[in-house]
């Protein structure tokens, strides 16, 4: 009994970083149901392990599950994007300054290497795209030495990725992608004199330019839209 418990747990772990990965990737739409018994075929597993994954999905705001066991995935709102940007905000430019007050040598030749492979973000991009940005803000999050400060920006960034893919569907103009690059290089440059106020404020200005924020502004556009044209109809 315990070794058949434990094979559950390890095929709930595959199936939750699984479907995970598919939704975050785009591959699982915003909004899309999830066809679970389809989808454990997919992933060689029954049913059972899918649905713990899905819960532990939900817990982390990324599935919705009703009462008849029905799971989609969950939508794009305003007030996630809105709050995922002010809460990146505020912990972004104090991750940067702890960065440049205590990041190590090792820590400095992380977050340099990391800025060399970064990779411009245009149109659908590809998983490992996104994952250049992602490390390279990691390698910044972690020269923090501060490990809940760390956990806490990683779960972050994850949900942000799908409001990222939400931003990239309009194009990004040379000016842009100029900006993101420079303020990239300024941040290294800041961490690695030490300055802990111009890193926390470019960081800040990285953030409030983000693909999260556009992707705030667009959903929060969006929605005002939809309302003004609900109460013109008279409805």
């Amino acid at each position: 009994m315990d070794d058949r418990n434990g094979s559950q747990l390890t095929k709930a772990e595959l199936a939750y970083g699984l479907v995970r990965e598919r939704i975050l990737r785009g591959d699982l739409a915003p909004g899309c149901v999830i066809q679970q018994g389809q989808l454990a075929r997919d992933l060689g597993i029954s049913t059972t392990p899918l649905r713990e994954a899905l819960r532990r999905l939900m817990s982390d705001g990324l599935v919705e599950l009703d009462a008849h066991r029905d799971a989609r995935v969950s939508t794009l709102t305003a007030e996630e994007a809105r709050d995922l940007v002010e809460l990146r905000r505020s912990l972004d430019p104090l991750a940067a300054g702890l960065a440049a007050e205590r990041r190590t040598r090792a820590d400095l030749e992380a977050i340099r290497a990391a800025a060399a492979v970064l990779t411009p973000l245009r149109g659908a991009p590809k998983a490992e795209e996104l994952g250049t940005h992602r490390r390279f803000h990691h390698a910044i999050y972690s020269a923090s030495q501060n490990e809940l400060l760390t956990q806490t920006l990683d779960g972050l960034w994850d949900k942000a990725d799908r409001y990222r893919r939400l931003a990239l569907e309009a194009d990004r103009t040379k000016a842009d992608l100029d900006r993101t690059h420079a303020e990239h290089l300024a941040l290294v440059d800041a961490i690695a004199a030490g300055d802990a106020e111009t890193a926390a404020a470019v960081m800040r200005d990285h953030v409030n330019a983000s693909l999260g924020a556009k992707a705030a502004s667009r959903l929060g556009t969006s929605t005002r839209a939809a309302v003004e044209g609900v109460v013109r109809s008279g409805k």
